[in-house]
């Protein structure tokens, strides 16, 4: 188990700007994977909804496998030097060219193949650096507090998903009908709404987000110290993981977190891939009211952070991550129950009824996700050492990025087979089902704050 104690002291800059990373990548879950970019490619680059979810999942699910094979590795041997930050700089040279190549997605486009390898190179960048940045968490504050910061995080992160959404919808990205913003404004910097220009430029302003905001990061937070020479690294980076491996089926908690993680956090990473998509080709919602589902969702999950992380300190991280999941079970029934004439399977003739149905799932999607993912970083530091917590993260990786071509596949292979994006997306309730049902099994060394 992590005796997570911080072997320096670490100064309130030092912890904000490891907190800003979340803020940085965030625009590129909320703009690009889940509420502007993605529905917008399936709708204006493929000959079908059904074909642009199957291509758009499929691009997910390389991304997925590559993260999930090279994570615990490169955690290994990150743990083995002991830096961190020189392998976030290197991935976000990926995840910087590959956000900016989705500028190039105009309607009829025949770069297809193109934007689809953007997609890829920004998951791969994005997924690798979060992976080294999570691992720096631990030796920030104690235990006691990781709970607290890794909430407080997320929800930072929340926040700047809101306020890009805003800048896109409120001020890049005009309707094709009327030509305006959601603020009733004309696009900033004469982005043309009859060619997407606003969708398209999510692109790189979630490049250019990046690239600012993850610099106080570099300059501010302190690294962990160097513990051997880069010569053999790699050789034994793989000899600790390999020690890692053999011994982790004896270990009960860590196993089980692992394979449970595997399970809900790919339910919750196929609901977010595939939320906008079934948004615009079962519920028909424009770029407006999406952009507004994402907001709740946004505005939700920052306040499901924050209060995750103070629950996660005085109660554990275990029961936060159980709730969490819990909120996202009924969210996706919610969904799936939905659809431009009916409710809860049901028909109406009240045409908003289903539209605030959605949000609602939405609100629900924010919460439970951000207080189940801030509270699980928590959960995995006390299942490790402290000097095996990049490994861990990597194992964590693999532990959702092995299944992040599951979840999206099983998606893929149901709306294939059915022709219907609505069953399409009913595999996610299992994969939440069977990551509640692995958590029990899972120990927490939670510890109070004090004067809890």
């Amino acid at each position: 188990m992590s005796d997570a104690v911080p072997t320096q002291r670490v100064d309130r800059k030092g912890v904000f700007g490891w907190m800003l990373f979340d803020w940085a990548t965030q625009p590129f879950h909320t703009l690009i994977i889940t509420f502007v970019f993605a529905p917008y490619v399936v709708d204006a680059l493929f000959t079908s909804d059904v074909e642009g979810q199957a291509q758009w999942g499929t691009a997910i699910t390389i991304g997925g496998l590559i993260v999930a094979f090279l994570a615990p590795v490169l955690g290994a041997v990150a743990d083995s030097t002991g830096r961190r930050k020189p392998w976030i700089l290197a991935f976000s040279i990926p995840a910087v060219i590959g956000s900016w190549m989705l500028w190039y997605s105009a309607p009829g486009s025949s770069n297809v193949v193109l934007i689809l390898t953007g997609i890829v190179l920004a998951f791969i960048g994005f997924e690798f650096a979060a992976v080294f940045n999570n691992a720096m968490m631990s030796q920030l504050v104690p235990r006691a507090r990781l709970g607290r910061l890794s909430g407080s995080a997320w929800a930072l992160g929340y926040v700047g998903g809101i306020v890009s959404l805003i800048i896109v919808l409120g001020l890049m990205a005009g309707r094709p009908d009327t030509g305006k913003t959601l603020l009733g404004l004309d696009p900033i910097f004469g982005l043309d709404p009859t060619t997407y220009a606003g969708d398209r430029a999510s692109g790189p302003l979630t490049a250019i987000w990046y690239v600012v905001f993850v610099i106080p990061m570099f300059l501010f937070t302190p690294d962990a110290d160097k513990r051997m020479a880069t010569r053999g690294m790699v050789r034994e980076g793989l000899r600790e993981l390999w020690k890692t491996l053999k011994a982790l089926p004896s270990q009960k908690s860590y196993f089980s977190f692992l394979l449970s993680s595997l399970f809900y956090r790919d339910g919750l990473n196929a609901l977010y891939t595939f939320g906008g998509i079934y948004a615009v080709g079962v519920l028909g919602l424009t770029t407006i009211e999406r952009g507004i589902f994402g907001i709740l969702a946004a505005f939700t999950g920052a306040f499901g952070g924050w209060i995750g992380g103070k629950l996660d300190d005085r109660y554990g991280p275990k029961i936060v991550v159980a709730s969490g999941i819990l909120m996202l079970f009924v969210s996706c029934l919610l969904v799936i129950s939905t659809a431009k004439d009916q409710a809860f399977f049901i028909t109406v003739s009240n045409e908003e009824l289903p539209t605030i149905l959605f949000y609602v799932a939405g609100c629900l999607i924010g919460a439970g996700g951000a207080a189940a993912q801030a509270a699980s970083r928590t959960l995995l530091v006390d299942q490790v050492p402290a000097e095996k917590v990049t490994e861990a993260f990597g194992l964590y990786a693999l532990s959702g990025k092995a299944t992040a071509f599951i979840g999206p596949a099983l998606v893929v292979f149901a709306t294939v087979a059915s022709q219907s994006q609505r069953i399409g997306v009913t595999p996610i309730l299992l994969l939440f089902a069977i990551g509640l049902l692995l958590l029990p099994r899972v120990v927490s060394a939670h510890t109070k704050p004090d004067g809890a």
